[in-house]
């Protein structure tokens, strides 16, 4: 097994850093408490001890690669599959699960985004924003998500090593698609499988806050990267029905935190499912998990907005199986037979759920993103599992 070192420099002197953040004077490391780095880093510490460099501190703390590189070991990431698409291997902490130890909604969230943004960090395309590549940032562009579609086979649980795979491809003229696929390391089950597709990821004006088509050369920098493999096969995009005020479940009044903004000053959409999902009653979550949810985005929002979160079951998603029998004495539950008792096969709750988040304005509310979600029953554990 091969060991990962790097150096350990100890400077006698301070450097001195300028006004606009730029470092002169770096010092030479200590060659007496030198001890190997690992190669893949040679470049990196080239660049930061060079004192002729005029990067400024923050690029050289976070080191971001100039040129494609085929493996990170901070990361735990590399590049497979005829070098375009990237994978990472994860564990699952201990603040990362619920309370019935399986990894929760937000991490799978979290866990995609960043797996994304860290596929272009080290193809050495990822200029200084929130996923922008060097061409994006020469015209000030941003990446839009208009939707996305993630599908939940199975949770991870706590401390279950879950391999990460993610890619992208052309999605029409102007846009792209990433696709994503969760499995564990070691029994190659599959846990989720997402994809943001068909015109999912626009740009748009950090400024003007005006979409944008891709210019040539950000599809040059991209294009190369691109793939047909999808992870998510969808024959017709489902619609989802505008909601009011008259819905079942409202939650009115939230307000956007300053925690809760990303990097490019808006509400991050991990945020926004938390909303959606909150309006759901505390009982039917307690017995269900998220199997499907299918986002629609339609505008930012920002920490001085008052947002809406409404929600409608879909009452004709209602479980219909053999225990409606039991009136006329056919069949027994499987609730019984489990040992729910007879008052389990009333506890009925549909399993597929609209949404919308809505920012509430004086003369008009605006549509933020809407959402369809669909549940199943959680597993029961065993009888002789300990509580």
């Amino acid at each position: 097994m091969a060991s990962l070192s790097c150096a350990l420099y100890l400077p006698t002197k301070c450097s001195s850093i300028r006004e606009n953040g730029s470092i002169n004077n770096i010092p030479q490391a200590n060659s007496a408490l030198s001890i190997q780095r690992p190669p893949v880093l040679d470049l990196a510490y080239a660049v930061a001890f060079n004192p002729a460099t005029s990067l400024t501190a923050e690029q050289i703390r976070q080191s971001i690669p100039t040129e494609k590189q085929l493996t990170d070991p901070f990361r735990h990431g590399l590049i497979v599959e005829g070098g375009v698409r990237y994978r990472q291997t994860v564990v699952i902490r201990s603040y990362e699960v619920g309370p019935d130890k399986t990894a929760t909604l937000e991490t799978i969230l979290n866990l995609l985004q960043e797996t994304a943004l860290n596929h272009v960090w080290l193809s050495g395309l990822l200029g200084d924003g929130f996923g922008a590549t060097h061409g994006m940032m020469r015209n000030n562009l941003i990446w839009v998500v208009t939707r996305m579609h993630v599908l939940l086979d199975e949770y991870p649980i706590w401390g279950e090593v879950v391999e990460i795979d993610t890619w992208v491809g052309a999605s029409g003229k102007n846009g792209m698609r990433r696709d994503w696929l969760l499995r564990s390391r070691f029994s190659g089950q599959v846990f989720c499988r997402a994809t943001r597709h068909e015109h999912t990821w626009v740009m748009m004006n950090q400024q003007t806050r005006r979409l944008s088509k891709m210019p040539e050369e950000v599809r040059d920098e991209i294009s190369p990267w691109f793939t047909e493999t999808r992870a998510v096969q969808e024959k017709a995009l489902e619609k989802i029905d505008k909601l009011d005020d008259n819905a079942k479940y409202v939650n009115s009044n939230l307000k956007p935190k300053w925690n809760d903004l990303d990097m490019n000053h808006h509400v991050n959409n991990v945020k926004y499912v938390r909303w959606m999902l909150e309006t759901i009653p505390d009982e039917f979550m307690e017995d269900h998990q998220l199997s499907s949810i299918v986002l629609q985005y339609r505008r930012e929002c920002d920490s001085s907005d008052t947002v809406q979160s409404i929600c409608e079951p879909d009452e004709d998603s209602l479980p219909r199986d053999t225990n409606i029998r039991i009136l006329t004495g056919f069949s027994l539950a499987p609730e019984i037979l489990d040992g729910g008792g007879l008052l389990g096969t009333f506890d009925k709750w549909p399993t597929r759920y609209t949404h919308l988040l809505q920012i509430k304005g004086e003369k008009k509310d605006e549509e933020i993103v809407r959402g369809k979600t669909t549940w199943r029953r959680k597993k029961k554990k065993s009888l002789n599992s300990s509580h």
